[in-house]
């Protein structure tokens, strides 16, 4: 039910101040870039590729079709996803900066 779901996201943001994302919308925690190579080189920050992978922290619960019918997000608490380069908003909680982005703007989810 949509109640133990709601129940299992806010177990997982325990961490968190309590946001709870809206609708279809999905709090993503970015996977940060490395900056040492595996020889133990420092890549400074200009060499270092933008990773566009991140971990779903938090999810709303869905959203209602314009023909009234509700469709369920389709990504959990927990799954790694592929981000575009560009979209979403940044928010900044408890000094570490997630992700809200809808659910359609994902590009797709590693398995």
């Amino acid at each position: 039910t949509i109640s133990q779901n709601l129940n299992k996201r806010l177990k997982a943001m325990s961490s968190l101040r309590k946001l709870i994302p809206l609708a279809d919308r999905i709090l993503i925690r970015r996977i940060v870039k490395q900056s040492q190579t595996a020889g133990g080189v420092y890549l400074p920050e200009t060499k270092a590729q933008k990773i566009n992978e991140g971990e779903v922290v938090a999810v709303g619960t869905g959203k209602t079709s314009p023909k009234g019918d509700f469709i369920p997000v389709a990504l959990s608490v927990g799954d790694k996803v592929l981000l575009p380069e560009y979209g979403g908003h940044t928010v900044s909680m408890n000094e570490e900066e997630l992700t809200l982005i809808r659910e359609d703007e994902i590009l797709g989810k590693f398995a």
